[in-house]
């Protein structure tokens, strides 16, 4: 097995209205059709459709208490694109960590373990947040496994796939549902 490649400096700030395009051009191409096939969060063996619209993202965006994070290539090669997302939600003394996209041409180069380390971070400086909780579709086994070598914990605690709302996806299953998965940020 080689050695895995060096990750690309980046930097990170908050999104703004502007941003809602690329971000939901990021977030479709990680997860829906054959452009995510190239990494390995794809969920286009499970769903079909869209995974956000311009008007969810920009609501978030818009939303105290909320806000999506960007992780920017930082230097000439990478042009300062987006190369990263998440969405943070302040619920309490906890934070809700979700949308996570990294572009699919540089999934397993250690973007989404600098782009997570930096919402716990967020999360924790700036909300107070004692944890971070998730959802993740509970047949995706690998990205369970992905998130328990950075610590995250199974709750035991399922939440059901929204079947129906063509916002989150027209499913090609029948067996999804969301578990909750959740990290003691101190």
């Amino acid at each position: 097995m080689g050695l895995a490649p060096n990750p690309p400096a980046l930097t990170f700030r908050k999104a703004v209205p502007s941003d809602v395009p690329a971000i939901v051009a990021l977030v479709e191409s990680a997860y829906r059709g054959d452009a995510s096939r190239a990494g390995w969060t794809t969920e286009a063996d499970m769903l079909d459709g869209q995974r956000v619209d311009a008007i969810g993202v920009g609501d978030i965006v818009a939303r105290s208490g909320n806000c999506i994070l960007l992780a920017l290539g930082a230097g000439d090669a990478l042009d300062s694109r987006l190369l990263a997302c998440c969405h943070l939600e302040r619920q309490g003394d906890s934070c809700y960590f979700g949308m996570f996209s990294v572009k699919p041409t540089l999934q397993g180069a250690g973007l989404g373990k600098q782009m997570l380390a930096e919402a716990e971070h967020m999360a924790r400086s700036e909300w107070g947040s004692a944890r971070m909780e998730m959802t993740v579709i509970s047949i995706r086994d690998e990205l369970v496994a992905w998130y328990e070598r950075r610590g995250y914990r199974r709750t035991g605690r399922f939440k059901p796939f929204p079947y129906g709302d063509e916002r989150f996806g027209l499913p090609k299953r029948e067996d999804l549902e969301f578990e909750v998965l959740r990290k003691a940020l101190v």
